[in-house]
């Protein structure tokens, strides 16, 4: 599996956990696999695994950049896929910032609409204009 269909599959358990707020993310995927044969990647859980490990944080971060928007009012798409890559760009020290953002992009285009993906890419590119200060907030914290 490539790295873009790994972010995908996590893309993809992370929208379904935002309907069944209450399962653990293992009951996602067990579920997924008894529905769909899913075979999750190693890559795809630690994505999707940073989301929730750090939900507050980033939901946080998601309500400071999108200006003009509300967490509660952003299409559950669209908030799955930046919860999804600011998690990437915090956490996972091994992907590129601007790797993380196409990618996020991509999965807009595909999943949203163009109105959808332009979203995305603005506030994903406003929180790598300050990650580095951001990481250092969290550090602190």
């Amino acid at each position: 599996m490539t790295r873009s269909e790994a972010r995908e599959q996590a893309f993809i358990l992370v929208f379904e956990k935002s309907f069944n707020q209450q399962d653990s993310l293992d009951t996602i995927i067990e579920n997924a696999q008894a529905g769909r044969d899913l075979n999750v990647d190693k890559f795809s859980y630690r994505l999707a695994e940073a989301v929730y490990g750090h939900l507050e944080a980033v939901d946080a971060l998601i309500d400071k950049y999108s200006t003009k928007w509300k967490l509660e009012r952003i299409v559950k798409v669209s908030l799955a896929i930046l919860r999804m890559s600011i998690s990437e760009m915090l956490y996972m020290e091994e992907v590129p910032v601007s790797v993380s953002i196409n990618e996020a992009v991509e999965i807009a285009k595909k999943y949203a609409t163009e109105d959808d993906a332009s979203f995305c890419n603005g506030v994903l590119g406003a929180v790598a204009k300050d990650l580095e200060k951001i990481k250092e907030e969290l550090s602190q914290e």
